[in-house]
């Protein structure tokens, strides 16, 4: 991440409005993502990352997640997700994207897809004997 500065502090001056103004999708899956009650992971919630804010992000399994509206669909925003997308798996992380309606309509699905790219860190460091490094045992 870039050293703090000019343009550090504009993005954490926007994730701080975005946390204040979050839309009832964002709203509703905060609700299933904090105080870890999905999977014990720790998610934050609009999240300055270099010069993006992500909405939820999982800083010990390196995992965006992000929510789409409408707004999305149009060829210059979807262009500017997939250069955004592009920078962030180049720096090892792993960007979950869904649509604002997937989360209204189907919510439980979406936490499951969410578990699963989160795999864990033990699973990341086990030896071939299958034994993980600190794991319980």
């Amino acid at each position: 991440m870039k050293k703090k500065g000019p343009a550090f502090a504009k993005t954490i001056a926007k994730a701080r409005s975005l946390r204040r103004e979050m839309t009832p999708a964002e709203e509703r899956l905060w609700a299933a993502l904090r105080d870890r009650q999905l999977g014990g992971l720790k998610f934050r919630r609009q999240h300055p990352y270099a010069q993006f804010v992500l909405d939820f992000f999982c800083a010990e399994r390196l995992l965006a997640v992000e929510l789409d509206g409408g707004i999305h669909a149009a060829p210059a925003v979807a262009a500017h997700d997939a250069a955004r997308a592009e920078f962030l798996t180049q720096r090892g992380v792993q960007v979950l994207r869904f649509t604002n309606a997937e989360v209204e309509n189907n919510l439980p699905h979406v936490l499951r897809r969410i578990l699963a790219a989160a795999p864990s860190p033990l699973s990341r460091c086990a030896s071939p004997s299958g034994e993980g490094a600190g794991g319980e045992g």
